[in-house]
């Protein structure tokens, strides 16, 4: 058996390719954009060639630069972005560009599922209402506009199954994608209920055979290994969902535990051993049988930051340290407070309304690091918003955060601080990809299990303490965030 586990996790702008030891230890990686197209306002969509042909790339590249043999590759796993839509025929070909979850142009449909009723009657059938990004959604605003192609599709994939697909020829995916809008919550098994609710159940056909995320569902063909540069039959794991991927990764795998992922999305979710189910979060199947991953997100996190500078300080971003003016920006007004307040919904919120990000209280007198800092608070506040809801529901024993936002001392402060709770940061760099290394390693028989593998290939946290001072000062403004969101409830609504 070979010694190292492959993770590739197709993110929803970088596809990584990362090889590890069996304990964990990164052995090298490799990484490509895969660019968006933008046919219309409001979609967003991607090559599905295009992504198969960066993702055998950089699997090609680390094998090489790692300088590991590819028959000393034990097991293969994908995960991805979830939710959005990728149609294939049943030769595997795309039937047309794969939808990310960033897409919105199902918000009017989902709008009026909500009037109507139908989003409150399946939430007690499939643990969560749909947004616009859901599959569901997305199935049905193709459905309305798009029947050719659907007449043309023989499965509906999440991203990271069509991978999986050319690589084994196998269609399938796994409980935490196919819990996505699919299946029953309690039986956590595909209900035709949800499709019917929502007047698509002629779709059911589409959906695929369901594999448990920790066994192999398929072995690498003779055509993949030729493209990506595996050994022909290396097993490769039904993988998961990336944000179960990252939560495993970083070492949150019992029940009660809370994960944190500030990238693009605001990610906030806990395990559980018993679904619970309420609007303001996503129960969800978790790769473990009878047990429930609840997610309360938004795509409203870190990615705030990245436009902030690449819109507003493309300047100051140098190839070696491109944040590097951040800290710099914020040291300089370190001693200077104000009541600036920032709204982090660039692609989207929460709220049910069409929300809009903002800058709240801007003067002239403030300086960009003022900027800076309400917009790390802005995230963070968002990310609060969540985990309050979370903590309602669940006895949360502990909080590990990991993205974007994790790089930065001062903002994961920020966090400990708004919480006020310990909050636990992952040392491995690239979680979700370890999180699926590790579903790959359960199924190739490296561990036994998950409690096995967490074992084996996590790290302790670096943790960050709360500060009396911090806890007070962030308790405040985050009081102020929430009366300026309920104020703006009704500007929103106006501006539509």
């Amino acid at each position: 058996m070979g010694r190292y586990l492959l993770g590739v996790d197709a993110g929803s702008t970088v596809t990584k390719a990362v090889l590890f030891d069996a304990d964990g230890t990164e052995a090298g990686q490799a990484a490509r954009r895969v660019p968006h197209s933008y046919p219309r306002p409001h979609h967003v969509e991607r090559d599905q060639d295009e992504l198969w042909e960066v993702t055998c790339a950089v699997i090609r590249e680390v094998v090489a630069t790692a300088g590991v043999r590819a028959a000393e590759v034990a097991g293969v796993a994908v995960t991805s972005h979830g939710d959005g839509v990728y149609l294939v025929d049943a030769r595997g070909r795309a039937t047309r560009p794969g939808i990310l979850s960033l897409d919105t142009r199902a918000a009017g449909l989902v709008a009026e599922w909500e009037r109507t009723g139908r989003s409150a009657a399946v939430l007690p059938i499939s643990g969560q209402k749909p947004w616009p990004g859901s599959p569901v959604s997305v199935l049905a605003w193709l459905l309305r506009n798009e029947p050719d192609v659907l007449d043309r599709t023989a499965y509906a994939l999440p991203c990271k199954d069509v991978i999986k697909h050319r690589l084994t020829g196998v269609f399938s995916t796994d409980p935490t994608e196919s819990s996505l809008s699919f299946t029953n919550v309690r039986t956590q098994e595909y209900d035709r209920e949800t499709l019917r609710v929502f007047g698509v159940e002629e779709l059911f056909r589409l959906l695929p055979e369901v594999i448990r995320s920790d066994e192999v569902a398929g072995e690498v063909t003779g055509a993949a290994a030729e493209q990506c540069g595996l050994v022909p039959g290396t097993p490769v794991a039904s993988g998961a969902h990336d944000v179960d991927c990252g939560a495993i990764g970083m070492g949150t795998v019992l029940p009660g535990q809370l994960a944190i992922i500030a990238g693009t999305f605001s990610i906030n979710e806990v395990i559980s051993d018993a679904a619970r189910v309420d609007e303001r979060w996503n129960a969800r199947a978790f790769v473990v049988p009878g047990q429930w991953m609840n997610m309360a997100l938004s795509p409203s996190s870190a990615t705030n930051l990245e436009w902030f500078a690449t819109r507003l300080a493309a300047a100051d971003m140098h190839a070696t340290r491109p944040f590097g003016f951040v800290e710099d920006d914020l040291r300089a007004v370190e001693s200077s407070r104000s009541d600036l307040v920032y709204l982090p919904f660039l692609y989207g919120s929460p709220y049910p309304v069409d929300a809009s990000a903002a800058f709240i209280g801007l003067r002239g007198w403030h300086e960009r690091g003022h900027l800076l800092r309400a917009v790390m608070e802005g995230v963070v506040f968002n990310h609060r918003h969540h985990v309050d809801a979370l903590r309602d529901g669940f006895d949360v024993t502990g909080i590990r955060l990991t993205g974007g936002a994790a790089n930065s001392a001062r903002w994961v402060q920020m966090f400990a601080d708004a919480l006020a709770a310990p909050v636990g940061v992952s040392t491995v760099r690239e979680a979700g990809a370890l999180g699926c290394a590790m579903l790959a390693g359960i199924a190739a028989g490296v561990y036994a299990g998950l409690p096995e593998a967490a074992a084996a290939a996590g790290t302790a946290p670096s943790v960050r303490e709360p500060t009396p001072a911090g806890v007070a000062r962030q308790e405040e403004n985050y009081l102020r965030y929430q009366r300026v969101v309920e104020r703006m409830t009704a500007v929103w609504a106006e501006l539509g």
